[in-house]
C-alpha cells in the first residue's frame, strides 16, 4: 500500500494484510487487518511510531524508501507485541542512530523478545515530551488496554493521538479513515469484544483522557483511522459502561439431537416471553461473532451434552471464552443432557464463576427430552424474562 499523508509531516507507512483470517492462532479476522506504522517528521528530528508484523516488513521498508528516509531519530514502541514490533530489529539495523522510546515494561519486553541492545532502548515517563521541531511527542502511559506495557502518543500541535491497540479494528481497507457508521460498528465491536472487553474497567478513564485533549484524529495500530473521534469514543463508552440489553445468548453443541431440541424449545419460549435471542452452534460458529453478541447480553446460556464425565469440549471452550472476555452479563445457566452420569453442570458453572453473575437453576436431563423437560425449559424462559424485566 502506498504512503498516505495524514497531516503535514505525518504519514501512514504501515502494511495491510488482506488475507489474514486468524490472528494469534485464536482470533478470527474475516476482513483481514492492518499493521499501522506512522512516520512523524519535525523540522529537526524524525520519529517512527511503531513498526509492523514481520510479514509486512517489505511494505514498511518500501514505504520508508519512498519517502527517502535516511535517518530516524526515534522509534516509539507503543506496545511490544510482535504484530507492532516484529520489524523493530530490522529497523534498528537499517537506522543505527535510532533510539527506541518505550514505557519501562515495554523496554523490558522488547529486550526479552528481540534481544535488542539495552543501550538503544530509552524509557519515557508518563507525561514526558520529546521535541521533533514544531511537533511534540507527548507520551501517556496506558496500561491494560490490553497489555501492561502500552502507551499513547499525543501530538498537540496536530490534534492527533496514536492509541496503539486501543480503539482499533481488524479491517483491511484502502480507506485511510473509516466514516461509515455501520461498517465501523461491526469491525470495531468485534475488535472490542475479542481484545478489549476483558479490560472494560480501565476503559472509561482512558476515554475521559482522550476527550479532554480535543483531538481531531485518532490513529490506532490496527484498521483505519478516525477523523470523527466522537463516533468511536461513544461506541466504546456504551460497550464498556452501558447496561446489558434484553438479550439471551445461547452457545450450544448437540451430538445426537437431544440438546438441540432443548435449545429450539428454549429459543422459542424466550422469544414468546419477549426476550431477544442470539444463538450459536459451536461446531460451525465464528467465535468472534459469539464474542460480539456477549458484549451487551444480559443472560448467557451454555447448552451441551455430556461426554464421558463432563461437558462437550466445544461447550468447554464456549464457557472458557465467556469467562475470559468478561462480558457484563447479569445471569447465566446451563442446559443439556446426559446418558449415564457426569458433572457437566458443576464444570460449566465453575468455569463461568469469574463473571460473578447469578447462576439460574439449570435444566439438565437424562436422555431424550420429554414433555416434562420441555415444560421445565418454558419455565426457565419465564424466569429469565422476569429477571430481565426487573
Amino acid at each position: 500500500m502506498a504512503v498516505r499523508s495524514i497531516k503535514d509531516g505525518i504519514f501512514w507507512v504501515g502494511a495491510i494484510d488482506w488475507d489474514r483470517r486468524l490472528f494469534d492462532a485464536l482470533v478470527p479476522t474475516p476482513k483481514g487487518t492492518t499493521y499501522n506504522s506512522y512516520l512523524v517528521q519535525g523540522s529537526s528530528k524524525t520519529a517512527l511510531i511503531d513498526t509492523v508484523d514481520e510479514m509486512g516488513e517489505t511494505e514498511l521498508i518500501t514505504n520508508l524508501m519512498t519517502k527517502n528516509i535516511d535517518t530516524i531519530d526515534y522509534i516509539v514502541v507503543s506496545h511490544a507485541e510482535q504484530d507492532h514490533s516484529g520489524c523493530l530489529p530490522l529497523i534498528l539495523e537499517l537506522y543505527p542512530r535510532a533510539k527506541v522510546l518505550a514505557t519501562p515494561k515495554a523496554r523490558e519486553l522488547v529486550i526479552e523478545f528481540f534481544g535488542i541492545d539495552e543501550g538503544r532502548v530509552q524509557v519515557v515517563e508518563d507525561g514526558e515530551e520529546v521535541d521533533l521541531g514544531g511537533k511534540t511527542l507527548r507520551f501517556m502511559h496506558s496500561p491494560w488496554v490490553h497489555w501492561p506495557d502500552t502507551m499513547f502518543t499525543h501530538i498537540p500541535e496536530d490534534r492527533i493521538i496514536f492509541t496503539t491497540d486501543f480503539l482499533g479494528s481488524h479491517l483491511a481497507a484502502s480507506d485511510l479513515y473509516i466514516n461509515d457508521p455501520e461498517r465501523l460498528y461491526e469491525s470495531a465491536k468485534r475488535y472490542y469484544a475479542e481484545i478489549m472487553m476483558p479490560f472494560a474497567g480501565s476503559i472509561p478513564a482512558y476515554l475521559d483522557k482522550i476527550e479532554s485533549l480535543d483531538v481531531e484524529i485518532i490513529a490506532p495500530s490496527h484498521g483505519p483511522l478516525y477523523n470523527n473521534p466522537d463516533l468511536i469514543l461513544g461506541y466504546y463508552r456504551q460497550w464498556a459502561t452501558g447496561e446489558p440489553k434484553n438479550t439471551a445468548v445461547i452457545a450450544f453443541v448437540s451430538m445426537h439431537g437431544s440438546t438441540k431440541k432443548m435449545v429450539d424449545t428454549l429459543t422459542n419460549a424466550l422469544l414468546a416471553e419477549g426476550v431477544d435471542v442470539e444463538r450459536f452452534d459451536l461446531t460451525v460458529s465464528d467465535t468472534g461473532l459469539l464474542a460480539m453478541s456477549l458484549v451487551e447480553a444480559k443472560t448467557i446460556i451454555i447448552a451441551t451434552p455430556t461426554v464421558l464425565f463432563g461437558a462437550h469440549p466445544l461447550a468447554v471452550y464456549g464457557a472458557y471464552l465467556a469467562a475470559a472476555i468478561k462480558p457484563k452479563a447479569k445471569y447465566a445457566t446451563v442446559i443439556g443432557s446426559f446418558g449415564w452420569g457426569g458433572k457437566t453442570v458443576k464444570q460449566i458453572s465453575d468455569m463461568i464463576a469469574p463473571l460473578k453473575c447469578e447462576i439460574i437453576d439449570p435444566v439438565y436431563i437424562k436422555g431424550h427430552p420429554t414433555e416434562k423437560d420441555f415444560t421445565a425449559l418454558k419455565e426457565l424462559a419465564k424466569t429469565i424474562a422476569t429477571k430481565h424485566a426487573d
